[in-house]
C-alpha cells in the first residue's frame, strides 16, 4: 500500500489520537459545535466537514477522556452533565489558542471586561476615562455578555464584574463593594407612586426574574412569604420589557436604574432587601498580564466614592 509522502498512513480523523497528541484542536471544536448545534449534521455543516467525520471525531475525544459527552438517546443530542463541565474548559482552551494566534492583537493586546449587566454601576465611567489615561497601549473591552459569569469561564473575556455569589470553578473573586437593592414596577402601576417599598409588597403578584444572569430567585423572599406566582426571562432587556408590559415586577441592584432605564420601568428603594456584593472576577491561573493593574484601579476608583 502506497502511503503520503512523509511516510506513515494518513490520519484518520475517527482514530483515537497517539497518546502523544491525543487530543488536537479539532476534536474541541467538532465537540463545541456539536454542543451548540444540538445536532451532529448541522454541526458537520458548520465546520466544513462530513457527519461521519464528525461523528468519528467526538467518539475519538469519548474514547481518550473516558467518559460519554453527548446523550444519544434521542434526535436533539444533549450533552450529559460531564460534557457541560466540559465544555466551558474546552471553549475557554479554543479561545486561548485562537487569542494567541491573532496577530493583530500582539502589538495592542486588549484587556476584555465581561459583564451581564449594570456594569460597574456608578463607577463605570470613571474606570474607563482612567484606564485610557494610564495605559493608552492596551484599551479595555467592556464586553456586556448574558451569561451568570459573563463569558469568563467560556474563555470571551479576560475577567468580569459581577453580581451575587458565584459557584463557578475555578474562579478567583475580590469584592469591591456592595450595592442597595431596589424594585423595579410598571410605570404607571400602583406601585410607582410610593417613596419605598418591602420585598412583601411585592409578593402578591408575579415577580420577573432573570434566570440566565440575574441574581434575584424567590429565595430573597422569607420561606413563608415567597411571591404568589414568577415569570423567568434569560436577559436584562426581556426582563426590562415584562415589568413595562405589566407582566410583574423585578428586584435588581440600584445602579440598574442609571444604566438601564426604561420608560415603562419606575425604580423604588427596597427597605428590608440585602445587598448585593459587586465582584471583580478572573480565572485561576495566568491570565491577561495587566489583571493586576485592573483590580488596582478597580480598587481605588471605589475608595474615591
Amino acid at each position: 500500500m502506497s502511503h503520503p509522502e512523509g511516510g506513515g498512513p494518513a490520519a484518520d480523523p475517527g482514530r483515537p489520537a497517539p497518546a502523544t497528541r491525543a487530543v488536537e484542536l479539532r476534536h474541541l471544536r467538532a465537540f463545541l459545535a456539536v454542543a451548540e448545534e444540538g445536532n451532529v449534521t448541522r454541526a458537520a455543516a458548520h465546520l466544513g466537514l462530513t457527519q461521519p467525520a464528525v461523528s468519528r471525531t467526538l467518539a475519538a475525544l469519548e474514547r481518550h477522556l473516558g467518559i460519554r459527552l453527548v446523550d444519544r438517546s434521542t434526535h436533539h443530542l444533549a450533552l450529559t452533565p460531564e460534557g457541560v463541565a466540559f465544555r466551558d474548559k474546552a471553549a475557554a482552551a479554543v479561545a486561548a489558542f485562537d487569542e494567541a494566534l491573532d496577530t493583530g492583537r500582539l502589538h495592542h493586546w486588549p484587556l476584555r471586561l465581561g459583564h451581564a449587566w449594570s456594569a460597574f454601576g456608578p463607577y463605570t465611567t470613571p474606570l474607563l476615562r482612567t484606564w485610557q489615561e494610564r495605559h493608552p497601549d492596551t484599551p479595555l473591552e467592556l464586553l456586556r455578555i448574558d451569561d451568570r459569569t459573563a463569558g469568563l469561564t467560556r474563555g470571551e473575556v479576560d475577567a468580569a464584574l459581577l453580581r451575587g455569589p458565584v459557584e463557578a470553578p475555578g474562579l478567583v473573586t475580590e469584592v469591591l463593594f456592595t450595592e442597595a437593592r431596589m424594585a423595579a414596577v410598571t410605570a404607571d402601576g400602583p406601585l410607582a407612586s410610593v417613596t419605598s417599598l418591602r420585598l412583601a409588597d411585592l409578593a402578591g403578584g408575579p415577580v420577573v426574574l432573570n434566570t440566565v444572569s440575574g441574581t434575584t430567585t424567590p429565595g430573597l423572599w422569607p420561606p413563608h412569604a415567597r411571591p404568589a406566582a414568577t415569570l423567568t426571562v434569560a436577559n436584562t432587556d426581556d426582563w426590562l420589557t415584562a415589568i413595562a408590559a405589566g407582566r410583574g415586577n423585578g428586584v435588581s441592584a440600584a445602579s440598574t436604574s442609571a444604566m438601564h432605564p426604561h420608560p415603562g420601568v419606575a425604580y423604588v428603594p427596597l427597605d428590608d432587601a440585602p445587598g448585593i456584593p459587586v465582584l471583580l472576577a478572573r480565572r485561576d491561573g495566568p491570565g491577561h498580564p495587566a489583571l493586576p493593574k485592573l483590580a488596582e484601579l478597580a480598587r481605588e476608583i471605589v475608595a474615591r466614592g
